[in-house]
């Protein structure tokens, strides 16, 4: 420990640049979750009234302690070049806890306050979640196949993250082909953009300059945007302890999203933690999975329903020499920009088609990052995690208006669809465990499936004993011609070695 002291700055001119590309990764975020749920049918009192200051509330508090941790790790080192880390909803969870809990909520119910409220009790849970998981993280992350893990979340996002905004980018696409070509070029080619405005932040100008030129955006939307700006109080709510009282009755089955999205949320952190030792600052895993927990469940107790992570940006934050003054600024802007409607604003100006293009260049990176974050031979490992979330995909979209269109495509959809992350990463798991022929692991997984498919967490409605009896016997019987691959690998591993032995002795 370097006892000098040091003037580490709470702020620099190195910040700036770093403020404004953390605040347009939280901005998109924000802007999506409010056009989202305003298409869901949720009114603009909860979203801009509870949601967003809710999840700003999230957003500052990780922020400020992110920045008050980099003082410390700065004090104790004795350097004055620490970076904070980035933080801020994770937008994988934050699509999932749209797609998979707050959009079934508000179908089953019927009542989008009541919906809002079973998303902060089931946000509120994934923040203690993940608080516990901060205990025993690296456990969870021995024993959890990484190709499973990543491909299940890569099936969120090839689906209902890189699909969903595609079909958005070309429902107008004058405006979402353009601000598409702008992040392909920005972003991906790396080709600088006019007075080297960030690419994001580029198209999406571009998009909503185009949609309001040519008459997809009327002069009335910004009086519209503009009529809400006002005074949004940040007040706290018991909403999420109402929310759990369904979250543990009719909605339980809610929780096969919600467990397996957290542990992904906690390794998420855990490596974005990693990427950032390696880059010079070396923070305790543990006490940031505990930040992100603790920050989701504060953001919960003020209406906000999206956990939240440390994002791996920090890296580039790095890069560009930030202190801890971005992370301070993020917390004060946001804060300022919920409680007045700006974000408000900005959602009725923007077009869904100018910031959707965003998002499937997000998607399409975390279907490549599951790919490049494996060995090759684990590649049909990350393909088969990937496919319950088509069905998935499938069954929430068009299952409810056409249920009998879709059980004439195939009679599996459904049940493939039901409680598609927990099959994702069992099926993801069992490929893995046969590719490296750990055939006692693949047995383990089959029973766990054998398990969670009786009490209905998967390929079942609802939760019940006996939910699923042909899957619960399905798995039951692939654990038992595993049990037949298990001798079967020993006799023939053993084999070499008898004969080797007896070639010696009639030597």
């Amino acid at each position: 420990m370097n006892s000098k002291s040091i003037h580490y700055p709470l702020y620099k001119k190195e910040d700036t640049d770093a403020f404004f590309a953390l605040f347009q990764n939280n901005l998109a975020n924000f802007v999506v979750i409010a056009v989202t749920m305003l298409g869901m049918g949720f009114p603009a009192s909860i979203v801009f009234g509870k949601v967003i200051p809710g999840a700003a509330v999230a957003v500052m508090v990780g922020n400020l302690y992110y920045a008050y941790m980099a003082k410390r790790l700065a004090e104790k080192e004795g350097r004055t070049d620490v970076t904070a880390l980035s933080y801020g909803i994770s937008t994988p969870v934050m699509f999932v806890f749209l797609f998979g809990v707050l959009a079934p909520a508000n179908a089953l119910t019927g009542d989008p306050e009541l919906a809002w409220k079973i998303g902060v009790a089931a946000a509120l849970l994934s923040g203690l979640v993940e608080v516990l998981v901060s205990f025993s993280g690296n456990w969870v992350r021995d024993r959890l196949p990484r190709a499973a893990m990543l491909g299940a979340i890569a099936g969120v996002a090839l689906t209902f993250v890189a699909g969903e905004m595609l079909f958005n980018t070309f429902s107008i696409p004058v405006v979402g082909l353009v601000s598409l070509a702008i992040i392909l070029v920005g972003i991906v080619a790396k080709v600088a953009m006019p007075f080297r405005i960030p690419a994001s932040l580029f198209a999406v100008l571009a998009g909503t300059i185009l949609a309001f030129a040519l008459g997809y955006q009327s002069p009335g939307q910004i009086s519209e945007g503009l009529a809400n700006i006002g005074f949004y109080p940040i007040l706290p709510t018991l909403a999420p302890f109402e929310g759990l009282t369904y979250l543990f009755g009719a909605l339980i089955g809610i929780l096969a999203v919600l467990i397996p999205i957290t542990l992904y949320n906690a390794i998420e952190t855990m490596n974005n933690v990693d990427a950032m030792a390696a880059a010079g600052d070396s923070y305790d895993v543990r006490e940031c999975q505990a930040v992100d927990g603790v920050g989701t469940m504060i953001g919960a107790f003020f209406g906000g329903l999206f956990p939240t992570t440390v994002y791996i940006a920090t890296v580039g934050s790095k890069q560009m020499g930030a202190g801890r003054g971005y992370s301070i600024l993020n917390a004060i802007v946001f804060g300022l920009a919920a409680m007045t409607g700006v974000i408000a604003a900005f959602s009725a100006i923007i077009p869904l088609a100018a910031v959707a293009p965003i998002l499937v260049f997000v998607g399409m990176s975390m279907v490549g990052t599951a790919f490049l974050s494996n060995d090759k031979k684990y590649y049909p490992a990350v393909a088969i995690a990937m496919l319950p979330y088509l069905a998935n995909y499938v069954m929430t979209r068009f299952n409810n208006a056409a249920g009998e269109v879709v059980a004439n495509i195939s009679a599996g959809i459904v049940p493939l669809g039901q409680g598609a992350m927990f099959t994702a990463i069992l099926l993801g798991a069992i490929t893995v465990a046969s590719i490296d022929k750990n055939f006692k692991q693949a047995i383990v997984f089959s029973l766990i499936a054998s398990l969670l498919s009786f009490v209905g967490f998967m390929h079942a409605p609802r939760l019940a004993l006996n939910a699923a009896p042909d899957f619960t016997i399905g798995y039951l019987l692939v654990a038992v011609f595993f049990v037949y691959a298990l001798f079967k690998e020993r006799s023939v591993t053993q084999l070499p070695a008898s004969t080797s032995a007896n070639k010696k002795i009639a030597s």
